[in-house]
């Protein structure tokens, strides 16, 4: 399949961090949680395209595993609250390091990027459940101010 028949048959909608997503699985179960009522888990479907290849620098509250489906490979990059960054290759090859599915600690701010390909296709299931209210886009000034030394590192993953 290519990116668009993919987008039509998953029923595919544009995210604000950049790429195609679809929630696919909301948990029944909820938890009191400090900052509020979450679902016990969701999941969706999540794909970057050669005409939307990055998802934007955010961060989430809660924990997110990835899970590679299809197409070419998604980079990723995570800067971990003391500041350490982190890289790593979601994709099918594992003879070159590339992982299947990789998780995202709550409270790292991720950015990911497809830097080659039509498409790249994963999934990913989110405990406590994904809620916007939850999520934060990252800013020039914000990621300035928290990593001045990583910002030549962070600068294109911020949206614009």
């Amino acid at each position: 399949m290519n990116k668009q028949q993919l987008i039509t048959k998953l029923a595919l909608e544009p995210h604000v961090e950049g790429g195609y997503f679809r929630r696919t699985y909301q948990s029944g179960l909820t938890a009191d949680l400090a900052y509020g009522q979450r679902r016990l888990l969701s999941s969706i479907y999540y794909l970057l395209t050669d005409d939307s290849p990055i998802g934007h620098l955010h961060r989430n509250k809660s924990d997110i595993i990835h899970y590679f489906h299809s197409g070419s490979p998604l980079s990723y990059l995570i800067v971990h609250p003391d500041g350490r960054l982190e890289r790593t290759v979601l994709g099918a090859d594992l003879a070159q390091g590339q992982q299947l599915q990789w998780l995202v600690p709550g409270g790292c701010w991720k950015a990911s990027e497809l830097a080659s390909g039509e498409f790249g296709l994963i999934s990913e299931a989110v405990a406590p459940g994904f809620d916007y209210e939850d999520m934060a886009l990252a800013t020039k000034d914000l990621m300035q101010n928290l990593f001045p030394a990583l910002w030549g590192s962070l600068e294109k993953y911020v949206k614009p």
